[in-house]
């Protein structure tokens, strides 16, 4: 069943960055079951095709794909600003995370991190804000981390990076509600994600589906700032 709510007050297009797979394929999957029409990037185009043409099996909406690396924002920048579209919810999902000690990461893949995971969603939700401004709704998604909230050894960059996208968050929500825009930080514990599932052992206490963590925040835009899905993920915060 097509929920019409979420969809007459963000829609009719939500652009999700970082799509392929993951929690990025779950929020577009939970999306295109609200009926929302998608424009989805990521970085890997025979997987993001691949995706999309199993969702367009699934689901009667309109799909537009971009293979991009979200750390080349002119690369996105030109996307975004030739589509023929009303994006009225912006997902960021990407993110650059190398596990390591600090000293031990080259300065290239620091660059890379700042790229992807800072100045990325800044100015794709500064790209996509005018539109909504002038519609006077929309909603922001922000991917940040329980790992944002203190310092993560060997994840130090990451971390502070997604420390980042929640300070983003509260600003902006404070500073847009008035006009009708909607912001939210989702700060995720473990995800079972490709990326998760090959760098961990075993499952840490309040692991998540992407599909229980897309579904979750979604229902949360509108409600505050800042997110965190799942009990056990809200009590670690909490400590």
């Amino acid at each position: 069943m097509v929920s019409w709510g979420m969809l007459e007050k963000y829609g009719p297009y939500a652009l999700v960055a970082g799509a392929s797979e993951g929690l990025g394929a779950a929020y577009a999957v939970a999306l295109a079951k609200r009926g929302f029409k998608l424009a989805l990037l990521a970085r890997r185009k025979e997987k993001l095709e691949a995706f999309a043409a199993e969702l367009r099996g699934k689901y009667p909406v309109e799909i537009i794909t971009c293979a991009v690396d979200l750390a080349d924002f002119e690369a996105v920048k030109t996307f975004v600003s030739a589509l023929d579209a009303e994006i009225g919810l912006l997902v960021y999902n990407a993110a650059c995370a190398p596990v390591g000690l600090f000293k031990d990461i080259e300065e290239e893949q620091l660059s890379r991190i700042v790229a992807v995971n800072v100045r990325g969603p800044l100015l794709l939700a500064r790209l996509a804000l005018p539109k909504m401004i002038e519609r006077k709704r929309g909603g922001i998604v922000l991917m940040s981390s329980l790992a944002g909230t203190q310092g993560s050894p060997r994840l130090a960059a990451y971390a502070a990076t997604k420390s980042f996208n929640a300070i983003l968050a509260e600003a902006l929500w404070k500073e847009l509600k008035p006009l009708g825009i909607d912001v939210i930080a989702s700060c995720a514990g473990a995800i079972l994600t490709p990326g998760y599932n090959g760098a961990q052992q075993a499952k840490a206490p309040g692991t998540l589906t992407p599909e229980q963590a897309a579904e979750k925040t979604l229902k949360a835009l509108g409600k505050g700032p800042v997110f965190v899905p799942g009990g056990i993920n809200k009590l670690a915060r909490f400590f």
